[in-house]
Parts: structure tokens; C-alpha cells; sequence
């Protein structure tokens, strides 16, 4: 499996406040990154597998809706990990 508790660990103990961190948005939104970045690989060799294809699209819009939010509620937040992420508007 490509996402394991592990590598899970890793990701909210770099975005957010802890390991344990689930509920941050940026340790979300950075776990949507990293989901994203695999479906895109996945449907560069799979381009008929449309399943996959919705369910990037959903993660694209969860990804979007929270940093909607976050750019609501803080702003500096907001585009610290933009920034960080490489993600642009």
C-alpha cells in the first residue's frame, strides 16, 4: 500500500502540530496533496480508469473546500502552506 500509518506519521508531525495531529486543516490538506500527487501518477499510465478519476476529483474539492476555509479563518496559515505545498490558485 502506498500510504501507510507510517508515512501518515510523517506527514501531520511535518504540517501539523504533532504525529497525532489528524484534525489541523494543514496536516488534511497536506495529506490530500500527497493522495493527489498519487492518483495524478496513477492516471498518467491508467488514463481509462475512471473510478480513480472521480475520486481525484473529490479529493481536489475536499483539498479546495479546506483551504477556502483556512484562508477565512487565517490567512498567514493559509499561505504558509501554499507556499510549503507548491500548491497554487
Amino acid at each position: 500500500m502506498y500510504l501507510t500509518s507510517e508515512k501518515k506519521e510523517e506527514i501531520f508531525g511535518k504540517y501539523g502540530t504533532s504525529n497525532t495531529d489528524t484534525g489541523s486543516p494543514e496536516s488534511q490538506i497536506a495529506l490530500f496533496s500527497y493522495r493527489i500527487s498519487h492518483l495524478t501518477g496513477h492516471l498518467k499510465s491508467n488514463h481509462k480508469d475512471y473510478s480513480t478519476e472521480r475520486a481525484l476529483k473529490m479529493l481536489v474539492g475536499k483539498r479546495r473546500r479546506l483551504l477556502d476555509y483556512l484562508k477565512d479563518k487565517n490567512i498567514e496559515r493559509y499561505r504558509a502552506i501554499i507556499k510549503e505545498l507548491g500548491i497554487r490558485k
